[in-house]
């Protein structure tokens, strides 16, 4: 088996190599240097190719470089060595395939020279892949790949990754990161979810407070990543959510159900939401704005679907009088189902005026709906069930639903990964366009983009190998990961951006006092519900979640935060913090319990409670706890302090030292307690540095 990500559909090894030089040139033919496609390789799923036949070969010419030094001349015609790369449109690798499968099917030939050939520079891209993976894993200088013949196609249409770009707002570097590593593993759709209810990241003129500039994509940083994706052959696919998730709308124009006379109220909707959070679909002004809103940004997009979201509309909203008076009123309407779908399919009529499909996930399905059914060509994102086979009828669909990434200590959501490779078995049904693996920032709406991507990583590259290749797996998930290890990132990307060490004062500070959601997100919850942690030191602030969350109560300086559930807690989503590094907290612990966590993350926690002993700790998940030689007394505030170095731990009580532990663990930086082990008692004042600060400083903290 090649090391490959994904898996090649069809794979014949060959004795011996085939060696690039110093002599290698790329070929193209000069008939075919300014095309994307034969006819046989257009389809409307992935979309058109945007790249051409001469453009992929100046690309591949730069990626090859990087690889190998060796910079091979790209040359229109002639008869090809040994040692060449040639590059030609030709009949797809199965003409029996589906039209999707031949739009990006491609044959692969290394015995000497390498041919890749396709019916769409697609296929051509993703031979160029192959290509470029055998080499990085070919050692030592990276100039030969073993001989095989290949003829491959991908099992399923679409291949999706999904960012939550409402809630959390992503660098553009890291976008790109992103969309070089989508292609390299031949995954075709980057949908950008770009709008919910705390925040909307379009910025256009036509729409002044909607989006925040600092917080948002302007039509010319879509563009620049339209172009960018082309290179690397995924499409850009956005997301908007209407009618519900929709506060920072609703709000922006006054056209929630929470507006105007006769408003609905907090028992017509989601308990932790207010009204506000879905637009009014009775209203002529809310429907005709919701239609401006995606007729603008429709146009901003060139993928083949558009996303209106949708979902989770409250069966409870039937009850509203307002709701009520108009289906009694309105001819075509007799429930709240008729009214969404009514709503979905005006929405329709504008996405389908713009040449593309529109996307909706399910739930609608839920609500009875005698008068009005969604429009057939409606996409289906289905996010309940297992994905396992089409489940909403008469529409076509891409299942979600079991590759859910939501890395909170609330929803607590990651894909299964083992079964993702052993046992899912990707729907070739016609109506299963494809899966995608999905992201949502709930809780974390400052989070680290690298702190996503370290749960995102697996997922999306077993995805990619199943959802291309859906023949059973012929090892096991440890070496697939070996494998996706060797083949490492794609040429050109960049390293990741890493929060700077902070010298001389405190690099976060939570003080729990009342502070205002910053610019550019919108504070979506009812009283009480998601409540803000600002960071007066730093760029890291994190709210609670919405059940059980902690109660302000005064505390030493201000206010604390009350905390006395295990579903409490405050997520931030920061990357850990390596040695060494110092975490100094007020606590006033009210009961015992046989495991209370400060901070964790997928690494390790501080333990205000270790398990096993009681005492104040740390873990090193998988590996080992460590104690201090002190039990935190209840019923009275205690200033805790940690000091970390590389392979040393000292503890300090009141700016006493009464402890140290001869290990260490990089500063946990995800979220305050777990799922299962949060504190009981109250917070203040919790801040960290990143040094170790000495014992009269400690002292200085009380």
């Amino acid at each position: 088996m090649p090391s490959v990500v994904p898996r090649p559909t069809d794979w014949t090894a060959l004795p011996g190599r085939t060696e690039l030089t110093r002599r290698t040139r790329v070929l193209i033919d000069p008939r075919q240097a300014s095309a994307t496609a034969l006819p046989s390789g257009r389809a409307e799923f992935p979309g058109p190719a945007r790249q051409s036949v001469r453009a992929l070969a100046g690309q591949l010419r730069t990626e090859i470089e990087q690889i190998t030094g060796i910079a091979p001349r790209v040359v229109a015609g002639g008869r090809p060595d040994r040692d060449d790369i040639v590059l030609a449109l030709a009949l797809a690798a199965d003409r029996g395939a589906p039209a999707e499968a031949q739009a990006e099917g491609h044959r692969f030939d290394s015995t000497g020279p390498v041919r890749v050939t396709a019916a769409s520079t697609h296929g051509l891209y993703y031979g160029t892949r192959t290509l470029l993976q055998l080499l990085r894993t070919t050692a030592p200088d990276h100039r030969a790949v073993p001989r095989a013949r290949s003829a491959d196609r991908p099992a399923q249409a679409v291949r999706m990754v999904q960012l939550d770009a409402g809630r959390k707002y992503w660098r553009i570097p890291y976008l790109k990161n992103l969309i070089r590593r989508m292609g390299d593993q031949k995954l075709n759709t980057l949908f950008l979810h770009l709008s919910e209810s705390e925040g909307f990241r379009l910025y256009s003129p036509r729409f002044p407070g909607l989006a925040d500039p600092d917080h948002s994509y302007s039509r010319a940083d879509i563009e620049d990543l339209k172009a960018f994706a082309a290179r690397h052959h995924v499409q850009l696919m956005p997301g908007l959510e209407l009618p519900g998730h929709a506060t920072v709308i609703s709000e922006a124009f006054g056209i929630g159900f929470g507006s105007g006379p006769g408003a609905c109220t907090g028992a017509h909707t989601h308990s932790h939401l207010t009204p506000d959070w879905i637009i009014d679909m009775t209203s002529e002004k809310a429907v005709a704005k919701s239609k401006e809103i995606v007729d603008e940004f429709a146009g901003w997009f060139d993928a083949p679907l558009f996303s209106i979201g949708a979902e989770e509309v409250p069966g409870q909203l039937a009850e509203c009088p307002r709701v009520q008076e108009h289906l009694t009123a309105a001819p075509d309407v007799s429930t709240l189902g008729d009214l969404l779908n009514r709503y979905i399919n005006t929405l329709d009529d504008v996405v389908t005026s713009h040449g593309k499909r529109t996307a909706v996930y399910n739930g609608s399905e839920h609500l009875p709906a005698p008068q009005q059914r969604v429009h057939a060509p409606v996409v289906f994102l289905t996010w309940e069930g297992t994905g396992a086979e089409p489940a909403i009828p008469g529409h076509d669909e891409v299942a979600i639903g079991p590759f859910y990434n939501t890395p909170n200590n609330y929803h607590h959501k990651y894909p299964d990964e083992p079964w993702m490779y052993d046992t899912w078995a990707p729907s070739t049904a016609p109506d299963m366009l494809g899966s995608g693996v999905v992201n949502w920032a709930d809780y974390n709406f400052w989070a680290d983009d690298e702190y996503v991507e370290q749960h995102l990583a697996g997922p999306r590259a077993i995805l990619a190998d199943r959802a291309w290749n859906g023949s059973p797996t012929p090892d096991t998930l440890a070496g697939f990961r070996a494998r996706a290890a060797r083949v490492g990132d794609p040429p050109g990307t960049t390293p990741a951006w890493t929060r700077p060490r902070v010298r001389d004062r405190p690099s976060h500070h939570w003080t729990f006092d009342d502070a205002a959601y910053p610019k550019g997100w919108t504070y979506a919850g009812s009283p009480g519900n998601t409540i803000f942690a600002e960071d007066v030191a730093g760029d890291l602030p994190g709210t609670s979640y919405i059940v059980d969350n902690p109660t302000p109560v005064p505390g030493v300086r201000g206010q604390a935060w009350r905390f006395d559930s295990d579903r409490d807690g405050v997520g931030f989503g920061g990357i850990d913090v390596a040695e060494p590094w110092t975490v100094s907290v007020r606590v006033r612990a009210s009961s015992r319990t046989g495991d209370q966590v400060l901070l964790s993350s997928k690494a390790g926690a501080l333990k205000l409670m270790q398990h096993g002993t009681g005492r104040v700790g740390f873990t090193r998940y998988g590996e080992a706890d460590f104690s201090f030689p002190y039990v935190l007394p209840l019923d009275r505030w205690v200033r805790l302090t940690w000091v970390a170095s590389p392979g040393r731990t000292v503890l300090y009580a009141d700016g006493e030292r009464v402890g140290a532990v001869p290990a260490s663990v990089p500063l946990p930086m995800r979220s305050i307690g777990t799922e299962r082990s949060a504190l009981r008692g109250d917070l203040d004042d919790l801040a960290t540095w990143d040094a170790a600060l000495g014992a009269s400083a400690v002292a200085r903290l009380r």
